[in-house]
């Protein structure tokens, strides 16, 4: 089905609610394939923004669910500590450092029932009897994946689709195993790059994503072999986006560099860099437990516009996006992309 969209185009799924049924709906709309970010939603709030999406359009979508890893017992008692100090300058208290699982099986239920199209896997590889059921109800199934290691054990579970996250990704790494001891949680490898590597090694559709902000950006991953590109830093500054007024300021601002970082979640993610994520390089590998000891801190934060405290999550490439609705977005990326292949294929013309 993916495959099958007029444009080679997926806004990414962002959680937190950045992805809003409006942005997937609208991209869906104009061609391509919008996604819901089923990740830190409840089951209730995930099944109201599928009826909200639908209510929009009658276009296909995909939902992204996050996969529970297994959970670390991690002395957090400093780290709280960091927190709470933090947390106290806008007069809020740290969250508990608990772990939990995301209400994964009650979602994968919820997207069967529902017969969402598309669903895609971050964290973790789905068991082979979901993937089963979601193929019974006529979904594809989407593995993130940004190795070829990764690429193997997804085809082995029986996925569709993988979409191949390069190092220059906003947000969360995709790493199905994460290693404390790497800022990654595994190695970095460029898009094109684990492109080149997944797909001489795996034969299945692959999905491109990080990095990507133009509509040569485009062109070039679908020469490289993509059937589609998915694009999250791009659609940030979209009307249609949850994202947050200080955060949107940021992006607009351009000067800050990006770096992987822990600090806000436990697991490595790349966002702007700002004195929180600068003064916690050492955060422990924790995940959920930092994401739900940071989270007062990280609200208090937004509505109090204190960007220094906030997981501004973004790509390499963040200060060349562009704030327009989502469709003249998508129309303008396709023209690009158009564009930029027909300019590759006058230069490799021969010459006179």
């Amino acid at each position: 089905m993916i495959a099958e969209r007029g444009i080679p185009l997926i806004a990414a799924p962002m959680a937190g609610g950045v992805s809003t049924p409006e942005l997937a709906a609208a991209v869906s709309a104009a061609g391509g394939l919008g996604f819901l970010a089923g990740g830190y939603l409840s089951e209730e709030a995930l099944a109201a923004q599928i009826a909200d999406f639908r209510a929009l359009t009658s276009e296909p979508f995909g939902v992204n669910l996050f996969v529970p890893g297994e959970r670390r017992d991690v002395d957090l008692a400093d780290y709280r500590a960091r927190v709470e100090a933090a947390a106290a300058r806008h007069g809020v208290v740290a969250g508990s450092p608990s772990w939990d699982d995301d209400t994964y099986l009650a979602k994968a239920e919820l997207v069967i029932a529902e017969r969402v199209p598309v669903v895609s896997f971050t964290f973790g590889l789905p068991e082979r009897s979901l993937v089963d059921r979601l193929h019974e109800v006529g979904a594809e199934v989407v593995a993130t994946v940004t190795t070829p290691q990764e690429a193997r054990a997804a085809a082995n579970a029986g996925a569709d689709l993988l979409c191949v996250q390069g190092m220059e990704a906003g947000g969360h790494r995709a790493v199905l195993n994460d290693d404390p001891a790497l800022v990654g949680g595994g190695p970095l490898i460029g898009l094109l790059a684990a492109i080149r590597l997944i797909r001489a090694e795996v034969d299945l559709p692959v999905i491109a994503a990080g990095g990507l902000v133009h509509g040569a950006d485009v062109a070039a991953v679908l020469s490289a072999g993509a059937v589609a590109a998915q694009l999250g830093t791009a659609f940030l500054v979209c009307d249609e986006a949850g994202t947050q007024p200080t955060q949107r300021a940021e992006i607009a601002a351009g000067r800050r560099e990006t770096a992987l970082t822990r600090a806000f979640s436990g697991r490595p993610a790349r966002g702007l860099v700002n004195r929180f994520l600068a003064e916690n390089a050492d955060a422990p590998a924790a995940y959920p437990q930092l994401n739900n000891l940071t989270k007062p801190m990280r609200g208090a934060a937004g509505k109090a516009g204190d960007p220094e405290l906030l997981s501004l999550w973004a790509g390499q490439t963040y200060a060349q996006t562009r704030p327009l609705p989502a469709a003249e977005l998508m129309r303008v990326l396709t023209e690009e992309a158009r564009q930029a292949l027909d300019l590759a294929a006058a230069r490799l013309q021969p010459q006179a």
